[in-house]
């Protein structure tokens, strides 16, 4: 008996280099170009901000400003992902983040209420690419999804490992808004080949108005509230929050500068050493996802992580010297890679056919905001009880994650043999 392919597998039947050269152009440059661009701005942010002369807890609303755009874009990104297609949306978001930098460079006139606006305008950007890419691996990625996240986000590390040595060197040398401008010429450079090789991936735009991936066709936003669909987005909720603090250092770097007076330069160092150890972890958690499932690489991970929270807890309790912070902060950035792309997997296992791009926005919306929420709880906890009681919060919240995946939602991966 003769068998249509599958539109969904069809990318894993390209071979030879013409298959690999559009993973490359489509997916890993531009992951690339994301990865190394945050990392040359993150480990100066901290200490641009304080240069207007805020204290900590405001200092890490430049984290929150940028999880906030990336909240407020999901769902309109999402749907319009799926009523105009993926590859608009995939080219616009590295050009609105590229803008958004420039401006930051340029424009902040001595302004921390700009350079807050300009922050949310490039999560806004950074989550219009990410939603509609997860969007075509969820159309194309068929049973290697998890190896094609974690590529995406090993890459992206990689970006990472070379990103913060040059931005906190430049930084050093010519002063922080060099970094920015630094960003933003790579995320142009990173999304010229879209231009030329992006196809559209989009089911009804493949088959025709009356095709199944139809977003008018069978969606419905009650589908979000039928099992397991909520848990799933508390699960991303919880670990998102709980792991906010590790993307590229963020809240984590406010406790290095404010606790031991850190520069821009050390940050760097031990980003670049963090993703170098980081890197092969995130490839092999996508090889144990597609062959052993979701949930034996994932709550191990979200437990481990846990405990680099509270570690770091203990030593802003107990006061102890920036030795056993290096120590705490490379454990926690080598289990955040190794989780890097997790919570995107167990999505593209879930996503309704109907409508991807939607049911994307939506989580990624939740996911966002459980990441603003951990800087934002942070400023909080640090302003009422001090560090240890914010990253004692944060293993209180790792375990919560981890528990919710392991009692209430099933193994998402399917086998040949479980499709009946």
């Amino acid at each position: 008996m003769t068998t249509t392919p599958d539109p969904e597998t069809a990318s894993e039947t390209k071979s030879g280099p013409q298959g690999y050269r559009y993973l490359f152009l489509s997916l890993h440059l531009p992951a690339l170009a994301l990865g190394l661009g945050q990392g040359i701005t993150t480990p100066v942010l901290p200490g641009f901000a304080e240069s207007f002369g805020v204290g900590a807890g405001l200092a890490a609303m430049v984290f929150t400003a940028q999880l906030a755009g990336g909240v407020g874009v999901s769902i309109p990104a999402g749907y319009a992902i799926d009523r105009f297609g993926r590859r608009q949306i995939l080219i616009a978001g590295p050009l609105i983040t590229a803008a958004s930098l420039f401006l930051t460079a340029f424009a902040t006139a001595d302004s921390f209420a700009l350079l807050l606006v300009y922050r949310v305008i490039g999560g806004a950007g950074q989550q219009m690419w990410m939603v509609s890419r997860l969007t075509v691996i969820a159309d194309t990625g068929g049973s290697s999804r998890a190896r094609q996240i974690t590529q995406m986000f090993g890459v992206q590390r990689a970006g990472m490992l070379v990103g913060p040595l040059l931005g906190g060197f430049a930084a050093t040398l010519w002063g922080a808004t060099i970094a920015f401008v630094m960003h933003g010429a790579v995320a142009l450079i990173g999304v010229i080949p879209s231009f030329f090789v992006i196809r559209e991936s989009a089911p009804r735009r493949r088959t025709g108005s009356t095709g199944t991936g139809d977003s008018s066709i069978g969606f419905s936003w009650k589908m979000l509230l039928v099992r397991p669909i909520p848990i799933l987005f508390t699960l991303q909720f919880l670990a998102a929050l709980t792991r906010g603090g590790a993307i590229g250092g963020g809240t984590v770097f406010v406790f290095a500068v404010y606790a031991y007076g850190t520069n821009e330069a050390t940050l760097g160092v031990l980003s670049s050493i963090s993703a170098a150890i980081g890197i092969p972890l995130t490839l092999v958690a996508g090889q144990i996802m597609d062959r052993y499932g979701r949930k034996v690489a994932i709550i191990p991970g979200l437990l481990v992580f846990g405990l680099s929270m509270a570690f770091l807890g203990l030593i802003a309790a107990l006061a102890w010297p920036f030795a056993a912070f290096i120590a705490a902060f490379i454990w926690m950035q080598v289990i955040a890679a190794y989780l890097s792309g997790s919570m995107q997997t167990l999505s593209t296992d879930l996503a309704p056919a109907q409508a991807r791009g939607t049911f994307f926005g939506v989580g990624r919306m939740i996911g966002q905001a459980g990441f603003m929420a951990n800087p934002l709880s942070f400023s909080i906890l640090t302003a009422l009880s001090g560090f240890a009681t914010a990253f004692f919060f944060l293993f209180g919240t790792a375990a919560a994650a981890a528990s919710v995946l392991g009692f209430m939602l099933k193994e998402t991966l399917q086998k040949p043999n479980d499709k009946g």
